[in-house]
């Protein structure tokens, strides 16, 4: 695992609910926590690694959390969108669009009919469709292409 892959990782976790992430192979080892009383990030390469990214991980999870705490706190329009909150019936990786080159399923102010699908849950190489509860109109989308998500998260918002 290189530093840009470390990186990558380390971005798409701070954009996540999740307050913990580990992740193991042969070689590699890699733990990301939110939670104050543990280490923020550290990385354990493998011995033929060098040592270099271990040093830069653990520095730049502090960083953005701080900067998305401020952000989240200096931005009450967050809360103030209308409507009814579609959540997550399962963990997974959410798509907003059927295929990378494809158009989103749905945007803010489109117009949107109960059992119309919102987006795509990948849940164990199973792609599972979040349909639309009501009709309505999307007022926020409240996740992010390809964040994983938790089960009961909020998705998308409707009026």
């Amino acid at each position: 695992m290189n530093i840009a892959e470390i990186k990558e990782l380390m971005a798409q976790f701070d954009a996540s609910s999740l307050r913990e992430f580990s992740y193991r192979n042969s070689t590699d080892e890699l733990f990301f926590s939110k939670n104050d009383a543990k280490p923020a990030a550290l990385a354990v390469p493998a011995p033929e690694a060098a040592v270099a990214p271990v040093a830069v991980a653990p520095a730049a999870v502090p960083q953005a959390a701080e900067t998305l705490e401020t952000e989240t706190a200096s931005s009450p329009e967050v809360f103030a969108a209308e409507g009814d909150v579609v959540e997550s019936p399962l963990v997974g990786v959410a798509y907003l669009a059927p295929a990378p080159d494809k158009p989103a399923f749905v945007s803010v102010g489109d117009q949107v009919k109960k059992g119309q699908t919102l987006l795509i849950i990948e849940a164990m190489k199973v792609m599972n469709e979040v349909p639309a509860p009501k009709d309505g109109i999307v007022t926020e989308i409240l996740v992010a292409n390809e964040e994983v998500v938790e089960f009961g998260k909020g998705l998308v918002r409707i009026k």
